[in-house]
């Protein structure tokens, strides 16, 4: 019997307007789906960088325990009153402690006011990777 072919996961490539967009701003809707497929959504602080977007959760989360049984998330972010919008989606991963987390926590501390207000130590809240695998929006433009 032939081998189904695998997928690789693909990545979609951002416009420049897009990346501007992305990094313009720090809030998002964040949404994933448990192995049943029931999804959740919640407004979280996210930072773009190098390609991927990033969020910070707690361990007792429901997103977390949602991202343990489907690797697979959304973030949606929008600029009230300018109709422009850009959602992404595609795997995970959960980043839990090392030199990327380590990095990471000085990105979010140096961008975000409430993570100097409510500082944590590794091990202690565990970083999402959102890789892009699709991609949809308005008001942006889609080519550079």
């Amino acid at each position: 019997m032939p081998k189904k072919p695998t997928r690789e996961p693909k990545e979609v490539k951002l416009s420049t307007a897009e990346i501007n967009f992305l990094k313009s701003n720090e809030l998002c809707r964040f949404a994933t789906a448990s192995g049943k497929g029931e999804p959740h959504v919640v407004p979280v602080s996210y930072v773009w960088d190098q390609d991927y977007a990033y969020v910070v959760t707690d361990y007792r989360t429901r997103k977390l325990k949602n991202l343990r049984e489907n690797p697979h998330a959304a973030v949606l972010v929008d600029s009230a009153g300018t109709q422009k919008l850009l959602l992404i989606s595609g795997p995970v991963e959960i980043i839990e402690k090392g030199e990327e987390y380590r990095r990471l926590y000085k990105l979010f501390y140096s961008k975000l006011s409430w993570v100097k207000r409510d500082p944590w130590k590794e091990g202690e809240a565990p970083f999402i990777k959102i890789t892009p695998g699709f991609k949809t929006g308005w008001g942006l433009g889609g080519k550079d």
